[in-house]
Order: structure tokens, then C-alpha cells, then sequence
């Protein structure tokens, strides 16, 4: 009849517990800095938000400006550009969330819900400044820079695959899966918006 009986610990059994304690304390002591390099750095963090003054944008006009190192237009709405993309129903888009930062996500991509609230920390999206659209500028495909007033939309189309935006920023035909992203932004006056 065999019975066990527990093997007493030996030198060399001492000898690999210690050096599997001093590997993974020397593995720590390694990974420590190499994740602080990995914190943005001093001027990234100064570019954590932007102030755009909006004054010289005529309506139907996009500018783009650069926030934490992508583009972002702004685009000034015409009349006709707002009342297409409010009357375009949720149901007929590819992607019906809003991607709005101003926003809790999964809300519907309505135009007014692509708008960010006038004023810091509001909600009420019927006070929005409609004529105004703030979107990154980065195709949501393969992050292309799409080009403003192409496509059937009369919004942006990426020239590398063809996807096309309407005048909110909202995918409608093309590969890309998503709409253009909003930023979490916010109107400080009339004439300045802060980004971020």
C-alpha cells in the first residue's frame, strides 16, 4: 500500500522560488517607465481643448481646424443644408446612433441630436445652434480625411472608398460603419466655440 508523503522542500526548490520572485519584480520594475512614457506628454495635454473663433465662417462654409492631432470641421450651415438633414428619417441610416460626445451614447442620429447644447452643461437640445456642426474629420472606414461639399448628400465623401456624409456628419452610402464623430464641444459666445 503506497502512501505520499510530502517531500520536503529542497535548496533547489528555494533557489526557483526565489528567482521567479526576482524575475517578476525585475519584469515590474522594467514595465513601470516603459507605461509612464506611454502618458501624453506636456504639450499634448495643453492641446486638451481649443478655442475656434467662428466669426468669418459664412453659411455654407467648412473650415477645419486641428484638435489633438486630427482635423475637425466646422461647418455653417445654410437653411436648405439643415432642412434636408432634419427631414431624413433615422430608420434610412446606416448607423442611427449620434456618436455625439454632448450626448448619453446610443441616442438617435436626428440632425438636432448631431448639434451640441449652446451652452455649456445644458441639455436642451431645442435651444441648439442649428446652423452649426462640429465633427472629427476622420472617415470612419480606414480614417481617410474626407473632402466637404461632395456626394449626393451635399455633406463630405472620403475620395479613397467612396463613403458619403449628409450635411450632419451622418454616413449614408460607402463602407464606413459609423457617422463622423461629434466632439464634446461647447459655444463660449456667438463668434467662439471651445473643442474639448
Amino acid at each position: 500500500m503506497a502512501h505520499s508523503q510530502a517531500a520536503e522542500p529542497t535548496r533547489r526548490d528555494f533557489i526557483y522560488v526565489a528567482s521567479a520572485a526576482a524575475g517578476a519584480g525585475a519584469a515590474v520594475m522594467a514595465a513601470v517607465p516603459l507605461v509612464a512614457q506611454m502618458n501624453p506628454s506636456a504639450d499634448v495635454l495643453a492641446l486638451a481643448s481649443i478655442e475656434v473663433d467662428i466669426s468669418p465662417v459664412q453659411p455654407g462654409q467648412v473650415i477645419t481646424v486641428m484638435w489633438r492631432g486630427k482635423p475637425v470641421f466646422i461647418r455653417r450651415r445654410t437653411p436648405a443644408e439643415i432642412e434636408s438633414a432634419a427631414k431624413v428619417p433615422v430608420s434610412e441610416l446606416i448607423d442611427s446612433n449620434a456618436r455625439n460626445e454632448n450626448l448619453p451614447d446610443g441616442t438617435d442620429a436626428t440632425d438636432n441630436n448631431r448639434l451640441s447644447p449652446p451652452m455649456a452643461g445644458s441639455t436642451d437640445m431645442s435651444a441648439a445652434k442649428t446652423e452649426w456642426l462640429i465633427v472629427v474629420g476622420v472617415c470612419t472606414h480606414l480614417g481617410c480625411i474626407p473632402l466637404a461639399n461632395r456626394g449626393n448628400y451635399g455633406g463630405w465623401q472620403c475620395p479613397c472608398h467612396g463613403s458619403q456624409y449628409d450635411t450632419a456628419g451622418r454616413v449614408r452610402v460607402g463602407p464606413a460603419p459609423e457617422n463622423l464623430a461629434v466632439p464634446l464641444y461647447s459655444f463660449l459666445s456667438d463668434t467662439r466655440v471651445k473643442i474639448g
